[in-house]
């Protein structure tokens, strides 16, 4: 019997292939909006055959509303899954905001209760995303949502996130034979936590076909969609066109040993790993389906021989820089425009840096403990700036729970922030001092420092040492020099 469901956490049973319905931005881009009636009538065909999840996003033209005509005008619309997410702007926010998104998308979606709300946050060195992910939580435990999950998160915060106590079931990022990343940490920390993968991109946006093979390299400057803009540059940070080409030709034998498509084969390597929940193939309703297609990766399955293979075959390519997300956030941006200039307009700084005595400027976190003690998170004088002992302090929060390199990884956050709102970067940092509590979390805190500092290895200094607070695990204070 075919398997074509899986259970997250939470209980939430959706389609281990999922419709993904991004394209109706792509499909809307000219100022057309889909009539949602007509365009909605063909989501059924995807039910019918079993895969009745999809996936959308509060950004995606009008994918909720259509979606949400579905659901009410079509009698297959009661089993059908919508999986939606949030894309808040950067900066300040507020609970009713917060409160206010989740009302849309229930509006557009015609429910009182959205089934999966995933989150994404531009910048973690603003704390407000565990803010927005604090009241979601809220507003989950009132029912306005069933489950949580969050996207293109890397595998730091996903961990910061769970050891706060959110109940995380999914998150959703960039996976495929092309974008490696999330087989890493990724997965490690989703196993430790119950948390599965939703793998996008599977498809490399289309490369990863027969379509493909042997072909001379696209000019996607002119005529290509958003996904063939941005997937193309996944192939040229994993080593070019010919590489990718190896690549195709390994899958192609595979794929005719089983009598199946190229992208079968690709997908079906990831779908299957064990910390994937479910695999999203694009579509655009209408115009193309994959139904068939999709439905063949449960007519075979790859053996141990071709795992080996495709295995190896990987390692041709080169590993796509950072962790999972990171496309979104730092250099290089493997987006469709190669910046972030269609996502965003500005991107805030984390605090308001404040004019101090003799030529010093400060910023404050917001801590209780800096007003009381009369201190600043950082100041800076000149070209030095001098970084306070931070533990991870969120308002009146402890981040991170027992969980030394979650909280080490949001105090590095910290520091960062304050950082960049004096004008520096984490690369002008020489030193750094770490105390622990016990010292038994060491080994974590280290391999947390050392995730972010390992290309700038600043002079640094680790020791036990009795914290004030309780529950926190581990301070550090920073020097930096512009």
């Amino acid at each position: 019997m075919k398997k074509l469901q899986s259970e997250l956490a939470g209980g939430l049973k959706i389609s281990r292939v999922l419709t993904g319905l991004w394209q109706i931005a792509d499909m809307e881009k000219d100022g057309k909006v889909l009539d949602p009636v007509i365009t909605s009538e063909f989501m059924a065909p995807y039910v019918k055959a079993g895969l009745s999840t999809f996936d959308m996003a509060d950004h995606y033209g009008s994918a909720e509303i259509i979606a949400g005509t579905f659901r009410k005008k079509n009698t297959l619309g009661e089993k059908a899954q919508m999986l939606t997410k949030w894309v808040p702007t950067p900066g300040k926010s507020s609970k009713e905001a917060t409160r206010a998104a989740v009302e849309l998308s229930l509006r557009r979606l015609q429910t009182e209760s959205l089934e999966l709300l995933q989150y994404h946050a531009w910048n973690y060195l603003d704390p407000i995303w565990l803010d927005q992910l604090f009241w979601l939580n809220e507003l989950k435990e009132e029912g306005l949502i069933k489950n949580l999950g969050l996207t293109n998160f890397d595998a730091a915060h996903l961990r910061i996130a769970c050891t706060s106590g959110i109940p995380i079931v999914s998150n959703q990022v960039s996976h495929s034979l092309i974008d490696q990343r999330a087989g890493g940490e990724m997965a490690k920390v989703c196993k430790e936590f119950g948390v599965k993968v939703l793998a996008f991109g599977t498809l490399t946006g289309g490369f990863l076909s027969n379509k493909w093979l042997e072909k001379e390299e696209p000019n996607t400057k002119n005529g290509a969609t958003w996904s063939q803009m941005k997937y193309k540059r996944f192939i040229d940070a994993a080593g070019g066109w010919e590489k990718f080409q190896q690549l195709l030709r390994i899958l192609d034998k595979v794929a005719r040993k089983h009598r199946v498509s190229i992208a079968n084969v690709a997908t079906k390597y990831i779908m299957d790993q064990d910390y994937v929940g479910g695999i999203i193939i694009g579509a655009r309703l209408g115009q193309s389906t994959h139904l068939n297609e999709s439905l063949r990766l449960f007519d075979f399955e790859l053996d141990a021989e071709d795992l080996k293979v495709i295995h190896n075959a990987q390692k041709i390519l080169s590993p796509i820089p950072g962790d999972c997300g990171d496309e979104y956030r730092k250099a290089p941006f493997l987006t469709a425009s190669g910046d972030l200039s269609h996502h965003l307009e500005t991107m805030p700084k984390t605090h308001e840096a404040i004019v101090g005595p003799n030529g010093s400027t400060k910023v404050f976190s917001g801590t209780p403990w800096e007003p009381m003690a009369g201190y600043c998170r950082a100041v800076r004088k000149g070209n030095r700036i001098s970084v306070s002992g931070t533990t991870a302090t969120h308002k009146d929060r402890l981040i991170g729970g027992n969980d030394p390199e979650a909280q080490a990884h949001f105090v590095l956050d910290k520091i960062e922030g304050a950082i960049v709102s004096l004008g520096g970067q984490l690369e002008d940092v020489i030193r750094t001092r770490i105390f622990v509590n016990n010292i038994n979390d060491w080994e974590p805190v280290a391999r947390a420092h050392g995730q972010r500092f390992g290309h700038i290895q600043p002079a640094n200094t680790l020791v036990e040492a009795k914290l004030v607070g309780k529950g926190y695990l581990v301070e550090i204070e920073a020097e930096v020099e512009i």
